[in-house]
Parts: C-alpha cells; structure tokens; sequence
C-alpha cells in the first residue's frame, strides 16, 4: 500500500514512543505527517492548515483532514478521548488508530464512542508499537467504505430533501442477506441513497437524521418500499425470488391507515407479503404507538415479516419484544465488529442470539466485515448474515448479477468459510 499520499496525525505525549510511530511510518513510505504532545496541540496545528477546495464544484472550502489519526488515550492535558471528540465534530479526521496499555474494556468503551460519532476506528495497538501491527491497521484504510468516508463534508437542509424527494433523486442500494448453514441467498435489504447533483450518491447518514425531524421520513419510507418492490420484480422475471427488506420507522407506523396502504401496494406489485420484510428501528420514540400496534399487527396477519433492527442500542428493547409481534431480530453492527477478540461482546451477541431462539425469531448479524466475525456468529448459531464480508450494498443493476455470480461460487464459500 502506498503511504505517500495519506496524511498521517500522530498524538503521543512520550516523545520516545512519538519518535518511535514516525520512524516507522516513514519507513513505510509515509511523508505527510503531522505530530503533536497531546490533543490540545494537535487541534492547533490541523486548524492552522489551509482549507481543502472542492474540485467538483470550485468553489466550496472544507477542512483539511488527516487521513489516519494514531492517537494515545492517555495523555495529560487534553486526553485522546476528548480529542476523539473534537476530531470528530469539526470533521478533521478520516480514520483512527488507537495507542494504549489500558484495559481492554475502557478502549472498547472508546472505539464505541469514536464510532458513535461516525468515526471508523481501524484497530488498537498495545504499546511498543510495531512495524507489522502499524501496517496491518493501517493497510484496512482502503477497505473503509465510501459511506462512512467524512471527506468532503456535506450540508444539506429541508428544503433540500423536499425538492429531492420531487425531483426523485433518491434511489435504492440492495445488500445481499445469506443463510450462515447453506450460504444461500435469502434475500436484500433496501438502503436509501440520495443522488445528489452536486456531491454524488449520499449515504443515509448525510439525510435521515434530517427526514426523521420532518416528516419528509413518511415521504421517504413510501418512495424507498416503491423502489425496493419495483426492483424485486426485475429480479423475479430473472429467476432470482427472495426476499426484500425495507426500513420503516416508527413515526411512518403511526400513521391511520398505513397497513392497508402498504398491503395495497405489495398486493399491486404482485408480491406475496411474505416476502417482504419490515424493518422497524427500535431506538427510535413515537407518541403515537396505539397506532404503530395496531399498524404492525395487521401487516403481521397479513404475512409481512416484521424485524426489530439494530437490536440493543435502544432502550427499550425488551419492552418492543413483548409487545409487537416480530419475526425477526437484527443485531447490530457494533456488538458483531471485533467481537472475535472482546468476550463481553461475544457474551451479548450469545445472550441476544440465544433469546431469538428462545422467542422464536429468525436472528441477523449485520456489518459483518471479516472472516473470524463470520466463523463467530456461525458458531453461535445466528441464522442469517449481512455485511461486507458478503457483499457491500449494490446498486440496482449489479444485483442480478451479483446473485448468479454468488450461486456459482457458493462450494467455494462453503469450503472458505469451514
């Protein structure tokens, strides 16, 4: 990997241990580096760079970035953790490498922080550092996906979304979901992406937190089950019959009337409703939840596959259980990343894993990013797997595509996979 075009931040307060991190990357063929004693310093020194242009439209100034920031926790003065903070709020880091001899619960405790602040976090480094371990990290910087890659920063507000919403801008990307037993196709989840003129396709972190204050959400919600279900008959008449899953949030649910709208417009595509998946986020809050009951009860009987999405980041999430009727329960992403080393990680996703048994429901596991978070979950017993380890989302005409090429390949997956 060539290091001479990323732009490295080191924040050491040792000076030897500083000393030690820029020689090797140096030796690695690093030539951007900016160094610093601790977080004050290092917030100081990225704030006097010029501003980055934007060269697609000229005229934007966005901040500059460091690319990789290898940062110590503990540092006397401004700790890693507030700089991890500030970092992120004012967009001058890409990615970051965690420095410490702490314990390992604190620095999962930190690593959850940086990547609640949209942060992707490449890994942790026990002191002394060493030239394998440094490489190793710092080689999983080209595999960050696009999406959570802050660089350049977008702002985007309301009047926005409305007129993308009426000019249709919003499109969908599919990620494919496969059995762990058979590594069969089972089906897609839809994720809305926003085709914007001028920044290019958005992720969602760019515009739901936005749609989810409105109640451009509800707009969007219809237009994304639009999309998905359109879709899904190019596949069919391909041969290819699975299922599709669409977001839906609770606000959208509480709406009169929703379940007969979303039967309707399954029913008109010619789709049987069980084949179809709702994905309700359990973290979010809604007033009116009489109407979200009875929505979700209906759509059950009717045969749509209800799925309590991000499982375990909200707080409520055994009240939800015991009181919709799903058919499925998604883990999250940030109880299944790094797991393989973390025991109090595999602990939650067994006892997660275990209580889907026990109630019945199909389980998930999504961001599945690596080999050993694969052969994990396949061991705890998890039924289906999503995650990049599989497959990144896809746009709309790579998925039939995508699907005949995973059917061929799946003796190899199998024996991969073992």
């Amino acid at each position: 990997m060539d290091l001479s075009h990323l732009h490295f931040l080191v924040v050491e307060d040792h000076d030897f241990q500083r000393a030690i991190v820029i020689s090797l990357l140096r030796q690695m063929g690093a030539e951007q580096i900016t160094e610093a004693k601790d977080g004050s310093e290092a917030l100081g020194k990225m704030r006097l760079l010029p501003p980055v242009f934007s060269v697609e439209t000229g005229a934007r100034s966005l901040p500059a970035q460091a690319d990789i920031l290898i940062c110590d926790l503990d540092m006397p003065g401004m700790d890693g953790v507030e700089l991890i903070r500030h970092v992120a709020n004012e967009q001058l880091v890409r990615s970051i490498i965690l420095l410490s001899g702490l314990d390992s619960d604190l620095i999962s405790s930190v690593e959850n922080m940086a990547r609640a602040h949209g942060m992707p976090v490449l890994g942790m480094i026990e002191k002394p550092v060493s030239s394998q371990k440094l490489s190793n990290l710092i080689a999983r910087f080209e595999s960050i996906p696009v999406d959570d890659q802050r660089y350049p920063a977008v702002h985007v507000d309301v009047e926005q979304l409305h007129a993308a919403l009426r000019q249709d801008q919003f499109i969908a990307y599919f990620q494919p979901k496969v059995a762990f037993d058979s590594k069969q196709l089972v089906g897609f989840e839809a994720l809305a992406r926003w085709r914007h003129p001028e920044y290019g396709i958005l992720s969602p972190a760019a515009f739901i937190g936005m749609a989810e204050q409105s109640e451009l959400i509800n707009d969007l919600s219809w237009r994304m089950l639009e999309l998905a279900l359109l879709e899904r008959q190019v596949w069919r008449k391909a041969g290819i019959d699975t299922q599709i899953a669409v977001n839906l949030s609770l606000a959208y649910l509480g709406q009169v009337g929703i379940a007969e709208r979303i039967t309707g417009l399954v029913r008109d595509a010619g789709v049987a409703a069980e084949r179809v998946i709702l994905e309700v986020t359990e973290s979010l809050v809604t007033t009116n939840m009489a109407h979200v009951l009875e929505n979700l009860a209906r759509l059950r009987m009717r045969g749509f596959g209800i799925s309590i999405d991000d499982y375990g980041t909200g707080f409520s999430s055994m009240q939800q259980l015991s009181r919709i009727p799903f058919t499925e329960l998604k883990v999250d992403q940030s109880f299944v990343a790094g797991a393989a080393a973390k025991p109090n990680l595999r602990t939650i996703l067994d006892s997660s894993l275990q209580l889907a048994r026990k109630l019945g429901l199909s389980s998930v596991a999504e961001g599945i990013e690596k080999e050993e978070e694969w052969a994990l979950l396949k061991s705890l017993g998890c039924d289906i797997a999503q995650g990049y380890f599989v497959a990144r989302p896809l746009a709309a005409n790579s998925v039939i595509e995508w699907s005949r090429n995973w059917a061929a390949q799946i003796p190899l997956v199998v024996s991969a996979a073992a």
